[in-house]
C-alpha cells in the first residue's frame, strides 16, 4: 500500500507540475497540451488506444520472453565453455557499439512490418543486459562454496547446476528487471521504422495530423504498460528468487 501511494502521489505530482507549466507558460495545444486535455482524449480514444496498446504489449511480452531464455542460455554456455567465452564475449560487447536504431531497417527488411521485426528489436535491446548480468553473477559465486563441492567430488555439472546457477538466480533477476523496462523502447523503435499498428505507429500517425493530445495519450499509456511489466517482473523475481 505504501508503494502504491508513493507512485500516486509521483503521479500526482507530475500533472500539477505539467499543468503548471501549460498554464504559466500559456502554451498553445499543438505544443503542449494540458493534462486535463489529454486525459479526455484517452478516454474518447480508449478502444483504439486499447487496440493498438495490445499489438505492442504482444510485440514486448515475446521479445522479453525470448530474450530472457537466450541471456540465461548464453550466459550458462559462457561459464561452462572457455572457448565459447573467449569466441562470444568480444562479439557481444561489439554488438553494442552499433546504434540499435541503425539496425531497425534492416530488421524491417528482413522481418516484414509484422510482428517479429518489433520482437527482434526488442530481443537485440535486452540480450545483452540479461547475459552480462547472469554472467557476472555466475562467475560471482563464493569460492569457498565451489572448493567445497570439488572437495565433496561433485562434477563440473552438477556444480554448475546445483551451486553456480541457483546462487547467481539474483544476478538474473536485476537482468529481468533492466530488460522489463528495456523491452518497449525496442519495439517502439521498430513501429517507428516500419508498422501497421502499435503505440508507437499510434504516435506517428497522431503527430503526423497534428493531434497531439492522441500522441501524448498514447505516451502516458505506453509509460503505464513499462511501469506494469516492470512491476509483474519485479514481484515474479520475489516470488521465485526471493531477489
Amino acid at each position: 500500500m505504501r508503494r502504491v501511494a508513493r507512485i500516486s502521489g509521483a503521479a500526482l505530482v507530475a500533472l500539477l507540475a505539467w499543468q503548471a507549466v501549460v498554464t504559466l507558460g500559456d502554451l498553445p495545444r499543438f505544443i503542449l497540451p494540458g493534462p486535463q486535455r489529454v486525459l479526455a482524449t484517452l478516454w474518447a480514444s480508449r478502444a483504439l488506444i486499447f487496440e493498438h496498446a495490445l499489438v505492442t504489449a504482444v510485440e514486448v511480452l515475446v521479445g522479453l520472453g525470448l530474450g530472457a531464455v537466450l541471456g540465461f542460455a548464453t550466459a550458462i554456455l559462457l561459464v561452462a565453455s572457455p572457448l565459447a567465452r573467449s569466441l562470444l564475449r568480444p562479439m557481444l560487447v561489439f554488438s553494442q557499439a552499433i546504434p540499435v536504431f541503425a539496425l531497425a531497417p534492416i530488421l524491417t527488411l528482413w522481418f516484414g512490418y509484422g510482428l517479429w521485426s518489433k520482437v527482434a528489436m526488442a530481443l537485440l535491446i535486452i540480450y545483452f543486459p540479461v547475459t552480462s548480468a547472469f554472467f557476472d553473477a555466475l562467475m560471482r559465486v563464493p569460492p569457498g562454496w565451489l572448493e567445497l563441492a570439488r572437495v565433496m567430488d561433485a562434477s563440473p555439472t552438477r556444480i554448475l547446476w546445483r551451486i553456480r546457477v541457483p546462487a547467481a538466480m539474483p544476478g538474473f533477476a536485476s537482468g529481468l528487471r533492466l530488460a522489463a523496462v528495456y523491452a518497449p523502447i525496442g519495439a517502439i523503435i521498430g513501429e517507428w521504422v516500419g508498422a501497421s499498428g502499435g503505440l508507437g505507429y499510434l504516435m506517428l500517425l497522431a503527430n503526423g495530423r497534428a493531434k497531439i493530445d492522441l500522441m501524448f495519450a498514447a505516451l502516458i499509456v505506453l509509460a503505464g504498460l513499462t511501469c506494469l511489466l516492470h512491476a509483474a517482473v519485479d514481484a515474479l523475481c520475489r516470488r521465485f528468487w526471493g531477489a
